[in-house]
C-alpha cells in the first residue's frame, strides 16, 4: 500500500471535527507552499515579464482600480 492510500484511508476514518480541523490545517499547509513557490519564482526572476507587462498595461490605461 502506498503513502497517499494510506493517508485517503486515514482521512476517510476521521470524525466530523477531525475531519474540520485536517481541513483548516491542510488549507494553511497548501497557502504556505503556494506562497514559497511564489517567493522562489520571484527571486528566480520567473515573474519579472509579468510585472512589466502589468506595468506596461497599467501605464497605458488598460487596467481597473481595485
Amino acid at each position: 500500500m502506498s503513502k497517499l492510500e494510506d493517508i485517503e484511508r486515514a482521512v476517510a476514518a476521521l470524525s466530523p471535527e477531525e475531519m474540520a480541523r485536517f481541513r483548516d490545517w491542510f488549507e494553511a499547509f497548501d497557502a504556505r507552499l503556494w506562497d514559497e513557490q511564489i517567493a522562489r519564482d520571484a527571486r528566480a526572476g520567473k515573474l519579472d515579464t509579468l510585472a512589466e507587462k502589468a506595468l506596461e498595461d497599467h501605464k497605458a490605461g488598460r487596467s481597473t482600480p481595485l
